[in-house]
């Protein structure tokens, strides 16, 4: 039986990523391409913000923030639909609800129109429509059959302030730094900090949300060199760093030692993809007692530790202990 999905009551970020079956490197240059037109087509149906991701090989990462869902107008949602949907087909649909309400259908007007609404600002339905989507595609253009997805996506929720939104941003952007394909993730161009870089201003207004986290301005002019500051610290300057090898982290977690925050953020992390939720100790408390059904019954607290790093004050939802920290393999693949 699965368990809900922990999410957030109102407004929330959620880490979601997920990978291509048996963890196949079939997503090329051009998969990745429209790989990302697909995602942000369903992020403007959903209406949800991406603040960064991270297209590789065989997986991906998405950092989404998700707003409370208002009313949506009429023209509102054809804005949405001619993102996701051909522009004959958006006039289709939308000339369909003119003439049910035209007509005196009322109830019927509002079926309609829920049965595309009930899919926005929400984070499963967001990535399910994404996977959908992309798999469509895929399977047309490669004339095969069956799910492209390895199960379900895998989602954190992340607290929206301060270190914690960047470290999990940070994170996924230096995720083709960690697989060895550039040095500097502003040479990867699927990646939200690459994407920004290069000029793009819908990945701009979303890393400068961790600008303002981290307390800078929402202009790129202020919030680019704040956010690449925090990459330099975090990992990015540090890539070859003499030592950091898989020996080396493994004898410091069985020595019971801690690995700084830029060395953890060279590794892969369970923590960041497994932990349910990260955030300060308070907001996991919330967590907790907000879904209080999806822990066992025993259970009298949220927040646990994430072991083996120094972490400035940040914890998890779950209890990790295989695996939860090990340096990356670096795939044979190219950027």
């Amino acid at each position: 039986m699965r368990t809900s999905r922990v999410k957030a009551d109102g407004s929330g970020y959620y880490h979601g990523m997920s990978r291509v079956i048996e963890r196949r490197f079939l997503l090329g240059d051009h998969e990745k391409h429209v790989f990302r037109k697909i995602m942000r087509a369903c992020e403007t149906f959903c209406g949800v913000r991406i603040i960064t991701y991270a297209l590789m090989s065989n997986h991906f990462h998405i950092l989404v923030y998700v707003p409370e869902q208002g009313e949506i107008s009429d023209a509102e949602l054809a804005r949405r639909l001619e993102a996701l949907y051909t522009k004959s087909r958006a006039g289709e649909i939308m000339g369909e609800l003119r003439k049910l309400r035209t007509e005196g259908f009322a109830q019927e007007a509002e079926r309609l129109k829920g049965s595309f609404t009930y899919r926005m600002g929400d984070v499963s339905e967001f990535f399910k429509t994404l996977k959908q989507r992309f798999t469509q595609w895929y399977n047309r253009k490669n004339n095969r059959r069956g799910t492209l997805w390895e199960e379900r996506f895998k989602s954190v929720l992340v607290e929206g302030r301060g270190n914690v939104l960047a470290t999990m941003a940070a994170y996924i952007d230096l995720n083709p730094v960690r697989a060895g394909l550039v040095e500097d993730p502003k040479d990867y161009r699927f990646c939200g900090y690459g994407e920004a870089v290069a000029g793009m201003t819908v990945a701009r207004e979303g890393l400068a949300k961790v600008a303002q986290s981290l307390g800078q301005g929402a202009q790129w002019r202020a919030a680019g060199p704040a956010y690449r500051l925090y990459l330099h610290a975090r990992g990015e300057a540090n890539a070859s760093k003499p030592g950091m090898t898989r020996e080396r982290v493994k004898a410091v977690l069985a020595e019971g030692g801690k690995l700084t925050p830029s060395e953890l953020l060279r590794c892969r992390v369970r923590y960041f993809s497994d932990g349910v939720a990260l955030g300060s100790r308070e907001f996991i408390e919330n967590v907790f007692r907000s879904h209080r059904g999806n822990f066992g019954p025993k259970r009298k607290t949220g927040a646990r530790p994430i072991r083996g790093a120094e972490t400035g004050g940040m914890f998890t939802a779950r209890d990790l202990r295989l695996e939860a920290i090990e340096l990356s393999d670096i795939p044979s693949q190219t950027p």
